[in-house]
């Protein structure tokens, strides 16, 4: 958004991460008095909302020193789903639903303007007590015209990765949209069509990041693998330009082959992200995921015998999913072997089809989230789905799962063997000392 900014705009742009370690809101508020900005944006998602509108009371009252009128524009997913909602959050001037990179220029560039801000796609706010809307949001079909992340302006030297052997890492995006049908999950800003760059788009920004000394990259796609050509031609392109880069991607296992993990690793590609989800076909078909553990046996087989690594992602309580079912995840991610696993308690988010069958079975009896997204409360808690076992039993499921999988001696000998750098080393461990100190339930 801001590079979106600087191309659409005159405007002068600031990034904050307030995410980084050592972050407080006093160096927010000492950053809005001395950069005394006219518009404030900030990244607003259902599950972090509460910190979203703490750091919108925190500009609002660092403003008031300021000697002009300062806006607040909220955006993001949780926008997306409920934006009137999070218009009349107190503090917040602008909702922008949908993706932003040309209707937050505009907003900018009309900011006095109501008659102009309500024809902005995707905007909403209130006016005379009422919430005005825009025109819905459409996607962003030619995402090469979109400009790319300007990491300079924000400290990328302080990002690195417990998965990476030692460097500066960043994120990016090559695609947006994904066309599968999982009941649990939904990316509202970024649809269900999928975008994406070309590959020489894509392997020039990733050439400008290692002009800056950034060598790997967590291309965070939901799903990277989704044109397979399109996979051998950003490979081709790494490979043409000599590129001294590591990359991880995300996948799914029907979508890979042998020929495009081994061009993948050609092109220095050094862990793949799979979301494996449940370890019963059973599971797997109740969410929809499209996959059966036999596709995903072999896709971890292939991945290793290219010589990548591998990363994952499963949950457990889904419905109808029993004590014995998820045992059976857990044995099944030792039996897959990744280097890495992520275990997480599925959790039927807004805008998702779980949560919409959850609403029309009375497996839930109200509509929770838009609740906590009109009064968002500090004791909220999402609800899972316990239908066979209780939100203790799930926690104490999950935590057994990361000590069951991560404390084999087997294991942790493998990892120390891959071990190729001290920081390597020290991220590792201090990951391993927190699973160590994992209790049930935590």
């Amino acid at each position: 958004l801001a590079s979106a900014i600087k191309a659409q705009t005159g405007h002068e742009v600031k990034v904050l991460d307030l995410q980084l370690p050592g972050s407080t809101y006093q160096d927010l508020a000492r950053e809005v008095r001395a950069y005394q900005p006219h518009v404030v944006g900030v990244s607003t998602i259902t599950f972090m909302l509460l910190d979203a509108l703490d750091t919108v009371a925190q500009v609002r009252a660092a403003a008031k020193d300021l000697p002009h009128e300062v806006k607040v524009v909220c955006g993001g997913p949780h926008v997306t789903i409920f934006p009137a909602e999070t218009a009349r959050q107190p503090g917040v001037d602008f909702a922008i639903a949908g993706e932003a990179e040309y209707s937050f220029p505009a907003l900018l560039n009309n900011l006095n303007d109501e008659a102009a801000l309500a024809q902005i796609p995707g905007v909403s706010f209130v006016s005379g007590g009422e919430v005005v809307s825009g025109p819905e949001a459409q996607l962003i079909m030619d995402l090469d015209a979109v400009a790319r992340p300007d990491r300079r302006l924000i400290p990328y030297e302080r990002y690195a990765s417990i998965l990476a052997s030692g460097g500066l890492m960043t994120t990016m995006m090559t695609s947006r949209g994904c066309p599968y049908k999982c009941i649990f999950c939904d990316r509202p800003h970024l649809g269900k069509q999928f975008r994406a760059r070309s590959a020489s788009n894509v392997v020039d920004e990733i050439e400008a990041c290692e002009r800056i000394g950034i060598h790997e990259f967590l291309v965070y796609d939901d799903t990277f693998t989704i044109q397979r050509q399109r996979v051998l031609d950003i490979c081709d392109e790494i490979i043409r330009r000599k590129l001294e880069i590591g990359w991880d991607i995300r996948a799914r296992v029907n979508t890979v082959d042998e020929e495009m993990l081994r061009k993948l690793r050609q092109a220095n590609c050094e862990r793949v992200h799979y979301g494996v989800e449940a370890g019963t076909d059973r599971v797997l078909k109740i969410l929809q995921k499209g996959i059966t553990l036999e596709q995903t046996l072999q896709a971890f087989a292939m991945t290793r015998k290219a010589g990548i690594s591998t990363l994952a992602y499963f949950m457990i309580g889904a419905p109808t999913e029993t004590r014995e079912e998820i045992l059976q995840t857990i044995e099944f991610a030792k039996r897959l072997a990744p280097d890495f696993v992520h275990i997480t308690i599925v959790t039927p988010f807004p805008g998702t089809q779980l949560y919409a069958m959850g609403l029309e079975q009375g497996q839930f009896t109200h509509d929770f989230w838009r609740e906590f997204a009109t009064v968002p409360t500090p004791d909220f808690q999402p609800q899972y789905w316990e239908e066979k076992l209780s939100r203790q039993e799930l926690q104490e499921l999950v935590t057994y799962a990361y000590k069951s999988f991560y404390e084999r001696p087997a294991y942790i000998f493998q990892q120390l063997l891959q071990v190729r750098s001290s920081g390597e080393l020290l991220r590792k461990t201090k990951a391993g000392i927190q699973v160590f100190r994992m209790r049930p339930g935590s």
